[in-house]
């Protein structure tokens, strides 16, 4: 391993060495590019505890939707993003597949359930967007019901937002080479086997009906009022970046520091 004078200085720190470390080959320009990623994070968790005291401070509501193909990514961002929120403030939610009298109510009754307080963020790793993907891929749903949710779900989120919530909507999207080979990494790691799901097992194999579900889902629900925003997820470490810079430009907190916001390239 070679590493110049330049690149020593600014590994020689705690963080620098760790960087180094997360490499099996040492390599100081991998560390260097983590380092960076490591820094802009922070910079940008920063600013979005600013915007959580903005929300908690004016009362107001805030979702963001996580969605995407199996191993994109999204439970990763979510922690990333929220690990130095103020747990008061915000919640994570995941919800299982619905119980019997779940599945006996309006579709969207669970979601409306977990809508923010005032003074809240809730992030959803998944949401009522199950309905539009993954449940009817996977025979989980009716055509009927399918139908149903797809001309619901515009007016059902013109409800939430004319009612003061902001409303985020992130897709992350990876290529298909990319989950193979998440998933491979995941079924050899003991402490991610648990992540490997029935639905997951067959994920590959229906790439092409996903594609169909998701691309109509696009069509019919990216709406001027919420939009979709795809990240493109193969790298991890692009698409958290990218996804809290839409986060912090897309709620009108005060005061933003717009430096911080403006788009960094990162290699």
């Amino acid at each position: 391993m070679e590493i110049s004078q330049e690149q020593y200085k600014r590994l020689n720190t705690k963080k620098g060495i760790y960087a180094l470390l997360q490499n099996s080959t040492l390599d100081a320009g991998k560390a260097e590019n983590f380092l960076k990623y490591e820094q802009r994070v922070a910079k940008l968790q920063e600013e979005l505890i600013k915007m959580q005291n903005w929300v908690a401070e004016h009362q107001k509501r805030v979702i963001i939707l996580f969605e995407g193909r199996d191993a994109a990514g999204k439970g990763g961002a979510i922690r990333r993003i929220t690990e130095n929120l103020n747990p008061r403030q915000h919640r994570i939610v995941a919800l299982p597949k619905p119980d019997e009298i779940e599945r006996g109510q309006w579709y969207f009754q669970r979601y409306i359930n977990q809508l923010p307080k005032t003074g809240e963020i809730v992030f959803f790793d998944r949401s009522w967007y199950n309905r539009a993907v993954v449940e009817p891929v996977n025979g989980f749903c009716t055509e009927e019901e399918y139908e149903v949710f797809m001309a619901q779900v515009n007016e059902f989120e013109k409800m939430i937002i004319n009612s003061g919530i902001y409303v985020l909507k992130l897709y992350f999207s990876i290529s298909k080479e990319e989950q193979e080979k998440r998933f491979n990494e995941i079924i050899n790691n003991p402490l991610k086997k648990w992540k490997y799901s029935n639905v997951d097992q067959k994920a590959l194999e229906l790439w092409d009906q996903y594609t169909l579900y998701k691309e109509r889902m696009f069509k019919d629900t990216c709406t001027e009022f919420a939009p979709w925003k795809i990240f493109k997820a193969n790298k991890k470490s692009k698409a958290r970046i990218e996804s809290l810079e839409y986060i912090l430009e897309n709620i009108p907190y005060q005061i933003k520091d717009e430096q911080i916001l403006q788009h960094q390239e990162l290699e």
